[in-house]
Order: C-alpha cells, then structure tokens, then sequence
C-alpha cells in the first residue's frame, strides 16, 4: 500500500481497485476499464457539501471528457446504500463508486489530515502532522457562496444548511471515521499510468475544498494524447 503523504505522480501505475458503483449495476474495476482513460476523483462522503458540488462540476465536465474517450468516476467515503438513495433524487452521469472504508482513497495516496496532540513537541507538516490551531485558524469560501470566508466546520455545515441537508446517522458515522480525509484527482491512461495528479490544500488548510476547475481538467485531458 502507498503511503498516504506520498501521492502518484504522472508516471506512476494506477493500483488495482475493484468498487460498487451506485449508479450502475455491478462492479467497476482497473481490470474493467483497461484500454480506456478515466479521470477519477477521490472524495469525502456526501457530508462534504463542497465534494457534492465537486461531482455536479464533474457532471458538466463529462460530456466533454466522454466525447474524448475518457471516462468519469467518483468515488465517494459513502456506503452504497446511501449514496444510491441520495443519487435517486440527485442523479448524475458521473459513474459513482463507494469506498466507505477510504481504502482506494489510500492505494492512490490521498492524504489525511493527522492531528498532533495537545501538548505534543513534534513540529507540524501538513497534513501527515497538523496542529488543531491550523485547522481552526483557516477561513474557507471556495464557491463564493458564503457571505464572506468561514472556519472549514462553519463552512460545511452552512452549505448544508443552504442546501437543505441533513447527516443521518450513517453520514456521521462516516464523518467521525472519516472527516479528515483529503480530496485528490487522477487522469489515468488506457495503460493504467497515471498521467495527471492534483490534490486538495497542498499548501495548507486554507486551500481545503478548492478543487480543480473545469478547465484545468479539460486541459489534462487534451494532454492525453501529446
């Protein structure tokens, strides 16, 4: 397994993952989508209301990337149940896939975010090593729709209140589990080999939940065949 501060990079194999989709019947695989790039976007739960934006986004994105050949995944930290039941009133061309354990999330490196404890001594190096004032000192607002930038937690749970919703009891087990996982995006060659990487907050937790643009993928996907 690779280790979760160190992401792939253009040039890495993807590693295998076999995933039930909630929006189609069955599995979908590597194995499965061999001869054919994907781009694939790991996400939090449908607790994130800026990772249920993200998927819309990609949802726009799809009919261009699938007029090129590549296919769309997102795999959400949300069992499939769940997202099956949200995904019939919220449906998406997107192929969406569950992880909720977050295992694919780690094979391709994605990050989480690990607190140092109060009074700990070891130098913070986000996000293998991060000090909760980091985190409570970041104000967020990357869809513009706040009045004006938020603490992370009071930008969540103000989306979610615009948006009408509300965590059931599986969404914030997932969340207690879970709530510090990262985002990342991968575009996958035909060969396995990934081609394109980008990750949530690099730099620090002011730039949690600002994800790539559609451009910025479009612009990976032309890349493919340079």
């Amino acid at each position: 397994m690779v280790d979760m501060t160190s992401p792939l990079q253009p040039g890495d194999p993807a590693p295998a993952f076999a995933l039930p989709a909630a929006n189609a019947e069955g599995i979908v695989s590597l194995d499965g989508l061999r001869g054919r790039p994907f781009l694939i976007g790991f996400f939090r739960g449908l607790h994130c209301p800026f990772c249920r934006r993200q998927v819309k986004q990609l949802a726009r994105v799809q009919p261009v990337l699938h007029a090129t050949g590549v296919e769309t995944l997102a795999v959400i930290n949300t069992p499939v149940e769940r997202a099956r039941l949200y995904h019939r009133y919220q449906p998406t061309p997107v192929t969406l896939l569950c992880d909720p354990g977050c295992d694919t999330h780690r094979a391709f490196g994605v990050p989480r975010v690990e607190f140092l404890a109060d009074g700990s001594e070891e130098s913070a190096e986000w996000p293998s090593r991060a000090k909760v004032e980091q985190f409570q000192e970041a104000r967020i607002n990357p869809t513009g729709e706040l009045p004006q930038p938020l603490q992370p937690m009071e930008a969540n749970d103000a989306l979610n209140a615009k948006d009408g919703f509300e965590l059931d009891d599986t969404d914030k087990a997932i969340f207690a589990k879970h709530g510090t996982q990262l985002v990342g995006h991968f575009l996958v060659d035909g060969a396995g080999i990934v081609r394109w990487a980008q990750l949530e907050a690099r730099d620090g937790p002011d730039g949690l939940c600002t994800f790539p643009t559609a451009s910025e993928i479009i612009a990976a996907a032309d890349n493919l065949g340079r």
